[in-house]
């Protein structure tokens, strides 16, 4: 792990805790410089961003070496995320239980961005769903049926569409969006995924969607759960 913050100005455990808090907390970057400071660090509201930037993708690749298997129910549904003052579309899927299945920011709403995060989930789970529940957007009824044309989607797969059982992801969407909501807007694109990522991440941990049982880290304080993950 020492080399991932080989160079840093801070100690490791700093870093962390900056990326862990500014990810999963309603915290402004500068309500962190502030919270910094009365621990007698002084640091750039910059600074910490960059951290979120350059560690948010390390944490998520070591974090999913953990991940649990999801189910085969996908509620599928997407949400919007102003980027420069434009909306994006946020492409989300939960399982039947409310686990997280994956996630993928878009800056269009059509056939290509809704096969696009089908494509990207099928390959982060390694297996693709026996049912998909969708609302009406005809863009995404479309890219199923294509998709199982295609053979990409088995055609047994079952395609439904139910404002009632897709409650359940837009109901999700909450989690994400209450996150989202004090960063004010995004700058750019690149910036806006790399931290809706590791808001997933987060959210996925307090699902408690990572097997960490062969880590041994029974009674643990969070600080020492998160160095023996990224450290394994």
């Amino acid at each position: 792990m020492e080399e991932l913050f080989a160079g840093r100005h801070f100690d490791r455990e700093v870093i962390i805790l900056c990326v862990r808090w500014y990810l999963r907390y309603k915290l402004s970057l500068r309500d962190l410089v502030e919270m910094m400071a009365e621990r007698g660090l002084q640091l750039a509201h910059t600074t910490i961003l960059r951290w979120a930037q350059r560690y948010a993708p390390e944490f998520i690749k070591r974090w999913n070496r953990f991940g649990r298997a999801t189910g085969l129910s996908w509620r599928v549904d997407e949400t919007y995320v102003k980027v420069r003052g434009q909306w994006t579309y946020l492409y989300r899927a939960v399982d039947k239980a409310g686990q997280t299945v994956d996630f993928r920011l878009s800056s269009k709403r059509d056939v290509a961005a809704a096969k696009a995060f089908f494509k990207k989930a099928i390959r982060h789970e390694g297996r693709p769903p026996h049912t998909i529940t969708l609302d009406g957007y005809r863009a995404s009824h479309r890219a199923v049926r294509e998709m199982r044309t295609d053979g990409l989607l088995s055609k047994r797969m079952k395609l439904r569409s139910s404002k009632y059982l897709n409650n359940l992801i837009e109901q999700d969407h909450r989690g994400i969006k209450s996150r989202t909501r004090p960063m004010l807007g995004f700058k750019n694109f690149a910036s806006a995924a790399i931290t809706i990522a590791g808001i997933e991440l987060f959210r996925r941990i307090h699902k408690d969607q990572f097997a960490l049982s062969q880590l041994r880290l029974k009674d643990q304080a969070v600080p020492a759960i998160w160095n023996a993950v990224l450290a394994a």
